[in-house]
Formats: structure tokens, C-alpha cells, sequence
């Protein structure tokens, strides 16, 4: 009994060797036994129908995902069928191509014609697909790249607060958006930039044209700010005659009227606009209020000197013939006037020397 079995497994395993040996991968060994004796090459034939299979099936799955690929995942299982239909062809005999097993075709009904211009064709397809698949991946990356450099460079501009950072955070957009462009349009990451660029263009657009008005009021504010630096710096160490007092009047007219350009469709220089023009009307007001005193006070002196001038020249030479009452009013009218001299004002130093002696005399004249 143990001696069949052990007849049974030397068969068998010769059996094995042999139907090993004759489907090695040897033209010498294969062609002949084709030729001969066919159906010892059915396990070859097998393994030729299942790559032959698994190579246009994965060539045809992975040509609809590459091709039609909607996003990421479909470019990466495209590419993973890519190498599958890659392993099938390695794995076809290519000097075995042209030989049509009828036998086996006949009884397994295999569909394939295992000719050399099929395999090119199924080799140039397979080169294709992974040179497009890998474009596809390469392309990914500066789309991810264009898109987070995109909305950094928003984020900086929204939190921008002066001109430089702006200029700088627009700078950033213009060229994400460069980049966007340049990403090849027949890959999966070049139609969605495309689909992207139309809408980020609309808004960047919009942001230039906004910040060309920001700048422009910007450039209306800083004038008004200027015009202010100039009249505040005409005021220090006052009192001045009226002639400048109205100059720097003007000044600060002048940088009000710029302020009053800024439209109320911009927030926020109107709210800077506003906050300004509160500051320079109540500075324009009491300048108004200086260069009147300063008139006043001026008349006030001239009226003054004036009387002193008219009380000199009317002064007898004889001291019997003074009237006494005429000159106390005279003298009384020219105090009304040196006192209406107002403190802070470029007559007030000589109308208080003024005012002095016309007291003096007074008393002198009353006693």
C-alpha cells in the first residue's frame, strides 16, 4: 500500500516537473511543445487569458478615471489601475504574441488576439495614462500651493492697517492668481484653477478698484492733515496782527473743505473724515474768535490814540484857559477805549502802557 502511494506522488510530482519545464518562459521550450502537444501549455495559456483580461480591463477603468476624473481620488485609483494593467502586460509573453491557442480558446472561449500591434498599442496606452497621471499629480501640488498663498494673502489684507501692508498683501494675491494661471488647463488641477480664476479675478478686481478710492481719500485726508500741520504751526507763540491771524483762518478752511470730499460710501475714511472735521471746525472757531479780538482790539487802540492825539493838539497854552470838564471827558473816552483792548492780542502791551497814563492824568486832572 505505501509503496502505490509512494508510486502514486513520484508520478505526480514528475507529472509537475514536466508540465513546469515545458511552460518555462523559453521560446525553445514552448514553441515546439505549441506545435506538439498544446494542451501542456494550458497553464500558461490560463495565466496568458488572465493578463491578457486584467491589462484592458484595468487600461479601460483606469482611461474613464484619468480622463473623466473629478477630483484627487479619482486621478490616485486611476493611477493605481494604471500600474495593475502595467503588472497584466509585464506579464504577457511577448514572443509568444500571434499564436492563437484554438484549442483552448475554443473550450475557455477567450476573447483576445494576442497580436504585437495589440500589445504596442496597450503598452502606448499605458505610457500615456501614467505621463497623464502624473502630470495630473504633479499639478496638484501648486494648485494647493496658489490656494492657501490665496487666502493668506486675503486674510493679510483684511487685517492690513496701513497702505504698505496692503500694497504688500495685494502684491501676495496678484501672484497667487499668476500661479493659478499658469497650472497646465488639461489637467484635473488646471479645470478647477480655471473654474476658480473667474470669480477670484471678479474679486480682486473689485479690491483695486476699492482701494483705489481708499487711497484717494487717503491722499484727500493726508491733505487735510497737512493744511492743518501748516496752520497749527502758524499759530504757536500768538498774538499775530490779523493779516496772519486771517491766513491761518484760511488754512484751516481749506483743510476742511477737503475733508468735506470724502463720500459717505466709505466707512471708514468718512468716520475718520468726520472724527477730523470736529477737531479743525472747533480750531477754525476759535481762530475766527483770535483775529476778531485782534481786529477789535486794533480799532480799539487806533480810536485811543486818535484821542490822545486830538486832546494834545487841543490844549491851550495858557493852563487857565483848560476846560476842565471837557478834558475829563476826553480822557474818560480814551480809557473806554484802551480797556476794550483785549489781553492776548498784538495792542494790548502799548494800550496798557497807554492806559496807564491816561489814569494817571486822570487822577491828576480829578484832584
Amino acid at each position: 500500500m505505501f509503496g502505490k502511494i509512494k508510486c502514486t506522488v513520484i508520478l505526480l510530482a514528475g507529472i509537475s516537473g514536466a508540465l513546469w519545464v515545458v511552460n518555462l518562459p523559453y521560446p525553445m521550450i514552448r514553441l515546439p511543445i505549441a506545435k506538439a502537444a498544446p494542451i501542456l501549455l494550458l497553464p500558461s495559456f490560463i495565466s496568458m487569458d488572465y493578463h491578457y483580461r486584467g491589462a484592458i480591463d484595468s487600461l479601460e477603468q483606469a482611461d474613464q478615471l484619468v480622463s473623466n476624473a473629478t477630483s484627487q481620488a479619482d486621478i490616485e485609483r486611476g493611477g493605481e489601475k494604471v500600474i495593475t494593467a502595467k503588472h497584466h502586460l509585464n506579464n504577457l509573453p511577448v514572443w509568444f504574441l500571434g499564436y492563437y491557442p484554438q484549442a483552448y480558446c475554443g473550450l475557455f472561449g477567450c476573447r483576445w488576439m494576442f497580436t504585437f500591434d495589440e500589445f504596442e498599442q496597450a503598452r502606448q496606452r499605458v505610457a500615456r495614462l501614467e505621463a497623464v497621471t502624473f502630470q495630473n499629480k504633479n499639478a496638484l501640488t501648486p494648485l494647493n500651493k496658489a490656494q492657501k498663498a490665496l487666502e493668506k494673502a486675503k486674510q493679510q489684507y483684511k487685517q492690513a492697517t496701513n497702505a504698505q501692508q496692503k500694497q504688500q498683501a495685494i502684491t501676495a494675491w496678484r501672484t497667487a492668481l499668476n500661479q493659478l494661471e499658469q497650472i497646465p488647463s488639461e489637467t484635473l488641477a488646471g479645470k478647477q484653477a480655471s473654474n476658480q480664476l473667474a470669480a477670484q479675478k471678479e474679486e480682486f478686481a473689485q479690491v483695486i478698484n476699492e482701494g483705489a478710492g481708499s487711497d484717494r481719500i487717503n491722499a484727500v485726508i493726508e491733505a487735510a492733515k497737512q493744511f492743518s500741520w501748516q496752520a497749527a504751526k502758524m499759530s504757536q507763540k500768538p498774538p499775530h496782527p490779523v493779516e496772519k491771524w486771517q491766513q491761518i483762518e484760511n488754512l484751516w478752511e481749506q483743510s476742511i473743505d477737503r475733508l468735506k470730499q470724502v463720500s459717505t460710501e466709505d466707512i471708514t475714511g468718512y468716520a475718520e473724515a468726520q472724527k477730523l472735521m470736529a477737531t479743525y471746525e472747533a480750531n477754525l472757531s476759535q481762530v475766527k474768535i483770535r483775529r476778531q479780538a485782534e481786529a477789535d482790539s486794533m480799532a480799539a487802540l487806533e480810536r485811543a490814540q486818535r484821542e490822545i492825539e486830538n486832546l494834545l493838539a487841543s490844549v491851550p497854552k495858557n493852563p487857565q484857559d483848560i476846560d476842565r470838564n471837557s478834558l475829563l471827558s476826553q480822557l474818560q473816552s480814551i480809557i473806554n477805549n484802551l480797556e476794550k483792548v483785549q489781553n492776548g492780542t498784538t495792542a494790548y502791551p502799548k494800550a496798557q502802557q497807554l492806559l496807564v497814563s491816561a489814569k494817571k492824568k486822570l487822577q491828576e486832572v480829578q484832584s
